[in-house]
């Protein structure tokens, strides 16, 4: 039984995440469209009130799904050299955490966003448009991109056409390992650092960190 929310901000992300797991088991079993709060909260000995407390509504759910492939992103900057890889390099890394995030419910992801995207959720397509915006964001961040003014912004507009088409890639990869989507990431980031050369941009720059070690050789 997931105990019911407390004041405790440890306390309250820990039962939100036993309710993710265990609303990711239930959608394993019945689907995603299948999955019911009240089932849900029965299998999580809880009452519905209680799990409303920790979720608003099934989208809340997949928020909270995509925050874990977020929170990897983010924790890719932690990795010992970091700070020695290109920009290109860092973006690729960071991205294939948030995707290995992903992977233990792949299948489950896409049925996800095709709940999403039926017509009557409009509402959750918007909420998903910005959903893309914050990840892509945070990609630059993690990556340490300082680009400002209109590079930055075309380099935001590329970074998500990468971003979904990696992702939209990756969904439907059953290579081992998904070995092609590595290769499709690193080719599409390929191209956006020469694109980055020719503009001058913070993407196609080696980082000021891996600067000083090639000059200290």
């Amino acid at each position: 039984m997931i105990s019911s929310p407390d004041n405790h901000p440890g306390t309250r992300d820990a039962s939100a995440e036993r309710i993710l797991d265990e609303a990711l088991a239930l959608g394993e079993r019945t689907g995603w469209d299948a999955v019911h709060m009240y089932e849900l909260a029965a299998a999580c000995g809880l009452g519905l009130s209680q799990l409303a407390q920790h979720f608003a509504g099934k989208d809340a759910l997949v928020e909270r799904w995509f925050d874990r492939a977020d929170a990897a992103l983010l924790a890719a900057p932690g990795c010992p050299g970091w700070q020695k890889l290109s920009p290109r390099e860092r973006l690729q890394r960071a991205l294939w955490r948030w995707l290995e995030a992903l992977a233990p419910h792949r299948r489950l992801t896409i049925a996800m966003l095709r709940y999403k995207l039926q017509p009557d959720h409009l509402h959750l397509q918007a909420l998903g448009a910005m959903r893309v915006s914050r990840t892509v964001q945070w990609l630059r961040e993690a990556a340490g991109v300082p680009t400002i003014g209109w590079r930055r912004e075309l380099e935001e507009v590329a970074l998500t056409a990468i971003y979904l088409a990696s992702f939209a890639y990756w969904l439907v990869d059953d290579s081992p390992g998904a070995d092609r989507s590595s290769r499709f990431i690193d080719r599409q980031l390929a191209l956006a650092e020469r694109l980055a050369l020719c503009l001058g941009t913070s993407m196609g720059r080696p980082s000021a960190r891996a600067r000083r070690a090639g000059s200290d050789r």
